[in-house]
């Protein structure tokens, strides 16, 4: 692919490729209906970050805030049990189940951490949001390691879920449901020989877990609990993750999608700065479909939503133009944060 003829961002085609995805599933996402709010959120926060987000008409907006209320899980009316509240992940799902099949209806962190994201994203004022149950949600969900499993009805405990408990937490502005001790612990013991961060102990270093891990200390206000040989350690792993863009693993090839991972934790760690800008540029956008828009993970491949979206984010860590500044902590706009802490001084005077 010629570098020369893919040096700008093919702003207006990016547009029109979230666009798509907010109107019709393709085929060749079909296999990932049931956590359709994430390529949503992949595609608002990606408008938003094109800065384009008026580009939804006032309908699309109510639409897709009604439709991610709907998959809000409330609490069981017989017994007022919080447990399994939290957002779905599709509609397809959002099915009325039996009394013997009740507790597979349940919320899944990742769904409701991307569908806060998007409420907050679309100007909504999350007062449709239970609060409380959600925060109750969040709680049944740490094992006694201080992980996180995904959902009730069964799924992996990891460091991604470690992060989207986090991220609800600090949205919801309540911490009762998050043990921050138990956590910092499962997160320093998830630190490797090389300083990198994995899913769990033991395990291979990873640049999307080190993300997850690296931006929970940062909401948590716990990154003191790295000593500075951890940290410049850290630096260190992150800064060696660069080839022209940046890889997951060492020995892995470069993917357009750790320009963010890699590049916000190191923004978290501040030393971004000490990249190769132009490098990672380079890389990002060579991954750039200019004429049906989009990126994609590799040159020459299919694009797809998770990688545009990670793209872009990773391009906005650098400044790029035309593109709004991203709060790498929370992988939402400054625009978008910024109206967070507008409604959380509003429940703070409230209470």
């Amino acid at each position: 692919m010629n570098n020369e003829e893919n040096k700008d961002l093919a702003h207006r085609q990016h547009v029109k490729y979230f666009m798509r995805f907010l109107n019709i599933l393709p085929s060749s996402l079909s296999s990932h209906d049931t956590t359709r709010v994430t390529i949503a959120y992949f595609s608002v926060c990606g408008l938003d970050v094109l800065g384009t987000i008026s580009s939804l008409s006032v309908e699309l907006r109510n639409r897709i805030v009604e439709w991610i209320y709907m998959l809000q899980v409330h609490p069981n009316k017989e017994n007022g049990d919080m447990s399994m509240c939290g957002f779905q992940g599709s509609s397809t799902i959002n099915v009325e189940l039996g009394p013997e099949n009740s507790h597979y209806k349940c919320g899944h962190l990742a769904m409701t951490y991307t569908g806060l994201c998007m409420l907050l994203t679309l100007g909504d004022d999350l007062s449709r949001v239970n609060r409380k149950a959600l925060v109750q949600g969040v709680k049944a969900l740490q094992t006694k390691e201080g992980n996180f499993s995904a959902t009730l009805s069964g799924c992996e405990s990891d460091m991604r879920f470690v992060y989207c408990a986090a991220c609800i937490s600090y949205i919801l502005n309540d911490w009762s449901g998050f043990n921050i001790e138990k956590a910092t612990d499962y997160i320093l013991k998830s630190m490797s020989y090389d300083y990198g961060i994995a899913q769990c102990p033991e395990l291979e270093s990873h640049g999307g877990t080190t993300f997850c891990a690296l931006a929970t200390l940062a909401l948590t206000d716990q990154l003191d609990k790295l000593t500075h040989e951890q940290t410049e350690g850290l630096k260190r792993w992150l800064l060696f993750r660069q080839i022209d863009g940046f890889q997951g693993r060492p020995n892995k090839p470069v993917d357009t999608c750790y320009s963010f991972w890699v590049g916000a934790s190191l923004k978290i760690l501040d030393a971004l700065q000490m990249t190769n800008y132009a490098n990672n540029r380079r890389y990002v956008y060579e991954t750039q479909d200019q004429v049906v828009g989009g990126f994609s993970k590799w040159p020459d491949t299919c694009t797809d939503p998770m990688h545009t979206y990670l793209g872009l984010a990773g391009l906005s860590l650098i400044g790029e133009n035309g593109l709004l500044e991203v709060v790498p902590t929370l992988n939402i706009t400054k625009r978008a944060y910024e109206h967070l802490k507008n409604l959380q001084e509003q429940w703070a005077n409230e209470s």
